[in-house]
């Protein structure tokens, strides 16, 4: 076996081993992680309280005013008054509470697609931090492959030295480049520790950072199609929907305001008992019901400001939903592009280059060691895999944040907050309704 074959397989030898020594955790896959971030992360109960807090307003928008019960009296204090009672009630005519009960079906709409955008925000930043955590691992795997790769040289230079077939300057090279090859694998752990911490926050569960992963950045990339990914993205984008379902809710606002000029029913029924004598008997009238009806009349009032505001909340609805398309067909398109070059650069560092430097290295060690090769060459060879493997290694965390991010719908971060669009209280107020 090649080489760079080993050094790209030693994370998941060490991983194996790992995950069979007595007493350590189970390792969390890929699939375990997205249940755990769909149940424990803070914004997809956040986003959800939106979608129960707008279905209860949908039921409240949908409820009658309520009637008016009250007391009457006339002539309080003399021998004949009257005392009685009455019931007030306003009929909304003209379809307003099924109007006003749309408004917030269609803020429940828009809601729920927050839901599942969240949910996409969730697992596309799983996958993807879960990707990126395997590839650091690998990284910091590599560093201490490159450590001892170092080591090694140190000891036949110390030989050489020692024999009087090296320099000094030959041994000060290969000390700098030790302490340098140990800064990396510093920076590489406290990279992998940074990673862990933020895969924990996403799947907003803490001791996650504490466990190990069972899985492989040497998992074979999806193969994406561009034409049918950007189609499916805007057919069915939770951004999209959401766009969609405020356009909706801002037309039935639009319907609503247009429905406020129509009259409202007013009824108030009653009765009073009258204490006036009936003069052919001698005896009080007694109890008397009386009843009233009226309408209200636009005369002064056609809520034409009202209407003008509803039309260009309107026109701005559309042209946001034409936003997002936009937005989301570029981004996409980006987001691709990166996702291509990445796939080709990992394909041929992977089945060319990464053999071919790991060769070199070996064969300038060789013939350094039989003092045929002077050790700074050594040193470029050693640079040049070391380099070599940071870029393949860079390569397959693009090429699998790309793709996280167009399979997740280029949702967002986890723990971007849901958004405010979809938990605010619609400005129209049910006892408007009753004016």
């Amino acid at each position: 076996m090649k080489a760079a074959v080993v050094i790209l397989i030693i994370a998941a030898s060490s991983a194996t081993a790992a995950a069979q020594e007595p007493g350590r955790r189970q390792p969390l896959t890929l699939a375990e992680l997205e249940q755990l971030a769909l149940r424990n992360n803070p914004t997809a109960t956040a986003a959800q309280a939106a979608v129960d807090a707008t279905r209860s307003l949908a039921a409240q928008a949908g409820a009658w005013p309520n009637p008016v019960f009250g007391y009457t009296g006339s002539e309080i204090g003399q021998q004949r008054g009257q005392h009685g009672f009455f019931v007030d009630q306003t009929i909304l005519l003209g379809g307003k509470l099924r109007l006003s009960r749309t408004v917030f079906d269609r803020t429940t709409d828009r809601a729920q697609a927050a839901v599942d955008l969240q949910q996409q925000r969730i697992l596309s930043s799983v996958r993807s931090l879960f990707y990126r955590t395997l590839a650091a691992e690998r990284q910091v795997e590599v560093h201490e492959h490159l450590a001892a790769l170092v080591s090694e040289a140190v000891g036949v230079t110390a030989q050489l030295f020692n024999v009087g077939a090296a320099d000094k300057p030959d041994h000060l090279e290969i000390e700098i480049e030790t302490l340098r090859v140990q800064l990396a694998l510093d920076g590489a752990r406290n990279e992998l520790f940074a990673l862990r911490q933020r895969l924990a926050a996403a799947a907003g569960t803490p001791d996650v950072a504490d466990r190990p992963l069972a899985g492989s950045i040497d998992t074979p990339i999806p193969n994406l199609e561009r034409d049918t990914l950007i189609r499916t993205l805007l057919e069915t984008s939770p951004q999209v929907r959401a766009a969609r379902a405020e356009l909706e809710r801002v037309r039935a606002m639009t319907a609503l305001a247009r429905r406020q000029t129509y009259p409202n029913l007013f009824l108030r029924g009653g009765a009073n008992y009258n204490r006036e004598l009936n003069e052919p008997t001698g005896q009080t009238l007694g109890w008397q019901g009386e009843i009233e009806a009226g309408v209200s009349v636009p005369l002064f009032n056609k809520n034409r400001g009202g209407i003008a505001a509803a039309e260009a909340d309107e026109r701005r609805a559309e042209s946001d939903l034409q936003r997002v398309e936009l937005s989301l067909r570029a981004e996409a398109a980006s987001q691709f592009a990166t996702y291509l070059t990445a796939l080709r650069e990992e394909e041929v560092y992977r089945t060319q280059i990464l053999s071919r430097a790991e060769e070199a290295y070996r064969l300038f060690l060789g013939r350094y060691r039989q003092m045929a090769a002077a050790y700074p060459q050594v040193l470029v060879a050693q640079q040049t895999l070391f380099t070599m493997t940071r870029e393949y290694l860079g390569s397959i965390d693009r090429v699998w944040r790309s793709t996280a991010a167009l399979q997740g719908m280029l949702a967002g971060d986890a723990l971007t907050a849901p958004s405010v669009d979809a938990v605010e209280t619609i400005t129209f107020r049910r006892d408007e309704g009753a004016q």
